[in-house]
């Protein structure tokens, strides 16, 4: 979810979103990297979309904030469309880390999908500006595959896991961090179809969801 400023004088969008990262594997450093990989991937297209006919610069400014102590009332309450709320942990139902929803503000990460360059949380920030996994899952012989495009997608051999591999087969999908930030990408937000008020609009909805530390709860 972000806020967006357009600027009517330099003719520019900008993108602002504050991700908010809490959990017991959370911690300022990995908080620095998920903001920093959010913002330069989703800025690397440097794109630009027609308002009203007139071309406008896209410009993302992500903001981190580690807040181990956030309580479940904080988030809840939360009315500043800027604000995105991460739980991180070393383990999560379903073994994947996840937003609650298209368009959502909040979510949980599985520790170990954030390594560096791994674009987990890129990719999950697309989700909560409204963009889903696209619907072709096959794309041998397109090239770079976009941010949104999930694990086990086909793709060409240099964005295998394992180039030698046999589409499908084991090593034969996607490596995630050989996913980027395409200017497609940047068209599916549909950015020319928001609606400004003073200025001022806002691109995904309010979820708000506190999760819980997945490993303290039955099974």
């Amino acid at each position: 979810m972000v806020s967006v400023w357009r600027d009517t004088v330099k003719h520019s969008l900008t993108m602002e979103a504050i991700v908010v990262t809490y959990g017991h594997a959370s911690g300022k450093e990995l908080m620095d990297r998920i903001a920093a990989e959010i913002e330069n991937m989703w800025n690397e297209p440097g794109a630009t979309v027609l308002i009203r006919q007139v071309p406008h610069t896209v410009i993302f400014r992500i903001e981190g904030r580690w807040m181990p102590d956030i309580q479940p009332e904080t988030i809840l309450a939360n009315t500043d469309p800027r604000m995105n709320f991460y739980r991180i942990e070393e383990y999560a139902y379903g073994n994947i880390s996840f937003v609650d929803g298209i368009g959502s503000n909040s979510g949980y990460f599985k520790l170990e999908n954030l390594y560096a360059g791994s674009t987990t949380a890129a990719h999950e920030f697309g989700h909560g500006m409204g963009l889903d996994h696209p619907a072709r899952l096959d794309i041998r012989g397109l090239g770079q595959p976009g941010i949104m495009y999930p694990r086990g997608t086909w793709v060409d051999p240099p964005f295998q896991y394992d180039p030698t591999a046999e589409p499908g087969a084991p090593g034969g999908t996607m490596h995630p961090m050989h996913r980027r930030v395409v200017a497609e990408d940047i068209r599916n937000l549909r950015l020319d179809r928001l609606r400004f008020l003073r200025d001022r609009a806002v691109l995904g909805t309010f979820s708000n969801v506190f999760h819980p530390d997945h490993a303290s709860l039955p099974l």
